[in-house]
């Protein structure tokens, strides 16, 4: 009976096309508003690394003066001092460790019908490749000895190295940047963590290139990003080195999240030692954070995100009433076939059970026409910015929740008009006949 019931819901979408049309459209932008808003909230509140998050623990420590500072108060800066990272590094805490910082770079092509180029990257150090699991298109990352002798070597991202080399291995060659030649030894495949978890938890595209963290520090490549600044800074480049600024990022990878206990009391002792040398003086708790808490640490799904989703199922709410009138309207015009159909033998049940048939078949309708909105507001939503490029996209789990939602609220919907047409007396629309 399913499959008939079916069929004549769909015939039925041809009996009165205006109102079949109104009640699609209703649901289809209902859907259409919640699932965008969904969906941007799915993508930005998912687990980047899914598989090792809860082993990855990035720390914050607060080396600010005592001046001016209050119990609880919160360290200024997330970031650590050039200082803290260099003894980071060495410490056989953990399996792996890495330290970074944004740059931006002049890139001179070899190609001469290319212009000179700035592109973002990041300075790293040889464990960020196996530690956030990036992977290679070409090559390799750099070795530890690489990162000892501060070698120029460069990590290219897959859209630099086809815009520089096209569909070609450039492994081994030299490429001038800064106006140094460093060699590429490695080119990433697409590798776009959504949000970019690792460094400051914003959302972007995949960083253009990546050289060791002491070839920066050689050339004094100076961070671009944010950075928070306490006390007097010596002038120059190894006065900022020297000073307590916070500029870069820091991460461990331990074997197992129970070693998580193990890394606060390597921070706590550290913290003790600095603090025997004039620094970490307030006392304040030293934290670690495994990568979802760092998100929402760093508050990367605001209140205002929140928000827009529960407008936007408001919305959804408001077009579910309005179907609810239409499906009224639609199904009070057919209490005559009802009394009939009443009167041939059909159970109350039959008849609940084809309406509710039919109001699915509206949802189905309207799932559809508001998967291709969705669509379409996506896209619009991608063009305002490259931040918003990342996020303003569908997967397979969203599709999903779509038909599964449309259909859902066309039920819904239904509910109360089908039972009032269940309701209908049988004499009495024959004897109006």
């Amino acid at each position: 009976m399913f499959q008939y019931y079916f069929f004549l819901g769909i015939r039925s979408l041809r009996r009165n096309p205006a109102l079949t049309a109104l009640m699609v459209l209703t649901l289809a932008v209902g859907v259409a508003a919640s699932i965008s808003t969904l969906t941007i909230l799915h993508v930005m509140s998912g687990d980047p690394i899914p598989h090792k998050s809860s082993r990855l623990f990035t720390p914050v420590m607060d080396n600010g003066p005592l001046k001016g500072y209050t119990p609880n108060d919160k360290p200024n800066d997330t970031q650590l001092t050039y200082r803290d990272v260099m003894n980071h590094l060495p410490a056989q805490i953990g399996e792996r460790r890495t330290a970074m910082y944004g740059i931006l770079m002049a890139i001179e092509p070899a190609r001469k019908d290319l212009p000179a180029i700035e592109p973002e990257g990041s300075a790293v150090t040889k464990d960020f490749f196996a530690m956030f699991d990036t992977p290679f298109l070409y090559g390799q990352g750099w070795t530890d000895n690489d990162d000892k002798k501060a070698a120029d070597v460069v990590v290219l991202g897959k859209k630099l190295a086809e815009k520089l080399y096209g569909n070609t291995n450039p492994v081994g060659q030299y490429l001038t940047m800064i106006g140094h030649q460093f060699q590429i030894v490695g080119v990433l495949n697409t590798w776009e963590p959504s949000p970019r978890f690792y460094r400051n938890a914003t959302f972007g595209t995949q960083e253009d290139f990546f050289i060791p963290l002491a070839s920066a520090i050689r050339h004094e490549i100076t961070h671009a990003g944010g950075m928070g600044c306490t006390g007097d800074t010596a002038p120059g480049w190894q006065g900022r080195l020297d000073s307590e600024c916070t500029w870069l990022s820091f991460w461990f990878e331990l074997k197992s999240e129970g070693q998580r206990q193990e890394l606060q009391s390597y921070l706590d002792n550290y913290a003790a030692e600095q603090r025997k040398l004039g620094r970490f003086m307030r006392q304040t708790k030293n934290k670690l954070f495994n990568v979802m808490e760092w998100l929402d640490e760093a508050k990367v799904v605001g209140n205002d995100n929140r928000l827009s989703a529960w407008l936007a199922f408001g919305f959804l709410l408001l077009c579910l009433v309005n179907t609810v009138g239409l499906l009224l309207a639609k199904f009070s015009v057919r209490a005559s076939e009802v009394g009939v159909r009443r009167a041939l033998g059909a159970s109350r049940k039959e008849i609940f059970n084809q309406f509710l048939i039919e109001s699915s078949v509206i949802g189905l309708a309207g799932g559809v026409t508001g998967l291709l909105l969705a669509f379409g507001a996506l896209a619009l939503i991608a063009m305002q910015s490259k931040q918003l490029t990342v996020v303003a996209h569908m997967d397979w789990q969203m599709l999903a929740i779509t038909f599964v939602m449309s259909v859902t609220a066309a039920i819904l919907a239904g509910l109360f008009p089908t039972w009032r047409a269940c309701q209908v007396t049988p004499a009495i629309q024959l004897k109006s006949q």
